[in-house]
């Protein structure tokens, strides 16, 4: 049995209808994907330098980070798994689901985060005041 994945006298390669102005387009498109992830990436590292660990601000770049990150993800797969030329209710389809189980995760982290906070820091009956106050 022949193997028909083989290049034999590049009859395989111009079946495929590859031509140089589609090879252009794929090259430019690398280049544009390479040049805004090099951007973001060198936000995310001057925010890095800039903002040190126990600035008043370094949550706020830790969650400029997360997001850079993910919107750095979404960018990848739109663009290399060619979803960005998919129909939008596939790609909410596909990205909808993690969307949801982000926001969840991030609410359990947040609710379990204020939790512990408040068990080692003993303020438990000081929040549950405050709740009862804006509560009335």
């Amino acid at each position: 049995m022949e193997r028909d994945d083989l290049i034999l006298d590049h009859s395989y390669s111009l079946a495929a209808n590859h031509d140089e102005e589609h090879g252009k387009q794929m090259r430019k498109m690398i280049w544009k994907v390479t040049a805004i992830l090099s951007i973001v990436t060198i936000i995310e590292v001057g925010l890095g330098i800039a903002i040190k660990h126990g600035d008043a601000l370094w949550p706020l770049v830790k969650i400029t980070f997360l997001a850079l990150t993910l919107l750095k993800a979404g960018y990848i797969v739109m663009e290399f798994m060619h979803l960005g030329q998919e129909r939008k209710n596939f790609r909410w389809m596909l990205f909808g689901p993690y969307f949801v189980f982000l926001s969840y995760l991030v609410f359990q982290l947040i609710t379990e985060g204020v939790y512990q906070g408040e068990m080692l820091h003993g303020t438990v009956e000081a929040t549950k005041t405050v709740i009862e106050h804006v509560a009335h």
